[in-house]
This record gives structure tokens, sequence and C-alpha cells, in this order.
């Protein structure tokens, strides 16, 4: 089963769903075409229970090379249209773009090599797992163009580097290889072949209930930057969301030797 746009092909491989960025020649450079195509799969994948993981790739020699400043300027009337999402007080398309991925129970596991930069990084900081090649190339982009990320990337930034190494990349743009980004934080792990280790991951978090690993990122999301008592709070609402549900009977029997299979996940947000 697949389905595409001209910039995004979501395709299935079992329990297994792959995101591919498809504007290789432009080094998938994010116009608004694909800005909504992102979004679009995110809202196709979030009805899909079924899924155990998500594999996020870009097509050809690149992640995801950043904004396309020149598409998106040959579309005046488009940009004058989202603009105002600026103004609003919650949370807007392009922020959507990276955080939407956070709001899926199956984890989001991104592939990067080659440019990775600007909207490219934010959408890959918006995965629960990132491999990265060790000569890929990194940057919060924004600088360049007099601007900050405002895609989610100072959420998202925060749960992973110091606050002094992030005002460090931000102010500078500086572009950093795969092994720098692992340094900083930026990145899980450093691999030569991303797609296949995350593959591997998949399956080995395809062997755990669903709705525990579902659960298990939630809570953590709910953990990060709150108080103790907040994040005891969050402890407690999805611990009760799993105790004596299906999948966590049949993680019990699992553990007795029985091959018992898991049901569809039923945690969410």
């Amino acid at each position: 089963m697949s389905a595409s746009t001209k910039r995004v092909r979501v395709t299935y491989e079992g329990e297994l769903a792959l995101v591919t960025l498809t504007r290789p020649e432009q080094h998938n450079g994010m116009d608004f075409a694909m800005l909504d195509a992102v979004l679009d799969a995110q809202r196709q994948l979030r009805k899909r229970r079924d899924i155990r993981a998500i594999l996020l790739r870009g097509e050809g020699p690149s992640f995801c090379a950043g904004l396309d400043f020149k598409s998106v300027t040959r579309e005046p009337l488009g940009a004058a249209l989202r603009l105002p999402q600026l103004l609003a007080p919650w949370r807007n398309s392009f922020q959507q773009w990276s955080l939407g991925w956070r709001d899926l129970g199956a984890p989001v596991i991104a592939a990067i090599h080659g440019n990775c930069f600007g909207a490219g990084l934010q959408l890959a900081l918006g995965a629960d797992v990132r491999f990265a090649t060790p000569d890929a190339r990194l940057s919060v982009m924004e600088a360049k163009w007099g601007l900050v990320p405002d895609m989610g990337g100072a959420v998202l930034m925060r749960e992973l580097i110091r606050v002094d190494v992030a005002k460090e990349l931000t102010m500078t743009g500086r572009i950093v290889s795969g092994s720098q980004a692992h340094e900083l934080g930026l990145v899980t792990h450093v691999v030569e072949d991303p797609e296949a280790e995350a593959r591997t991951l998949a399956a080995e978090l395809a062997t755990r209930s669903p709705d525990s690993v579902a659960a298990s990122k939630f809570l953590l999301h709910d953990a990060w930057g709150q108080g103790g008592e907040a994040v005891a709070a969050a402890e407690r609402r999805w611990q009760r969301a799993l105790i004596g549900f299906s999948n966590f009977r049949a993680s019990l029997k699992r553990n007795q030797g029985t091959d018992t299979p898991f049901t569809p996940r039923s945690v969410r947000r």
C-alpha cells in the first residue's frame, strides 16, 4: 500500500510505515507543497493503530536541505495567507511539521544523510530517535536568513542539548557533521547506513507492547522540563492506561515463553 504526492510518499511494509521526502533534485528543500504533504502524512498515520514504527527519510542526496526560499518567494499569495499563523496563540502548521510526530503513538525514527538544514533539522528533531551518517551536514540554518528557528526547533533542542550549545548553533548557523552532532546530542547514533539501523530498531520495538511503547513516548515527552510533581502525575496517568489491559497481559504471557500476539495500539494522546 502507498499514498503519494509530488513531495512525500507514504508506504507500508507490514507494521512499518515509511515516510519519504520525494524532491531529490532540490535536496528535499521544503516548499509549501511539501509542508502540506508532511502534515497530510501525519494525519494519515494518526489513524493507523496497527503501525508499530515510522521511518522518516529523504530521497536522493540529502535528508532535507531546509526551506526552499526561491520556491516560497515565487508564491507570494501562499506566503501571505500563512504568515498570520505566526500571530495565533496555538501551534501553527509550520510547528506541526516537526511537533506533529510527537502526537503519534508509533515511534518515529529519522534516517539522516547529506544535508539536514533549518526546517530539515527541525523535522529530524521531531523524531524519537535519529540515526545519521558521520558525514551528514546539520545546521540550525535560520541565522543565514536573519531568522530564528520557528518550526518547533526551540521546543525540541531544549530536550537534547545544553542551552549554551543551542545558542551558539542558532546564532551562528554553523554546519556540523553527523559525528559532531552526535557529540552535541542532536543525533542519537552515528552509523554508515542509517536506514538499515533504523529498520533494525523498528524490528526490536515491534517485539514490545505497542501500548507500552506509545505510553513510554508520551510519558517522557510529558516528563522533560516539568517539575517533579507533574512528572509523577504523568507517570500515574500513563501507567493507568496500561495495567490490566490486553497488551499488558500479552507482555506477561510473552515473558512466560508463549508467543502471544499483541493487539492494535489503544494508547493515544
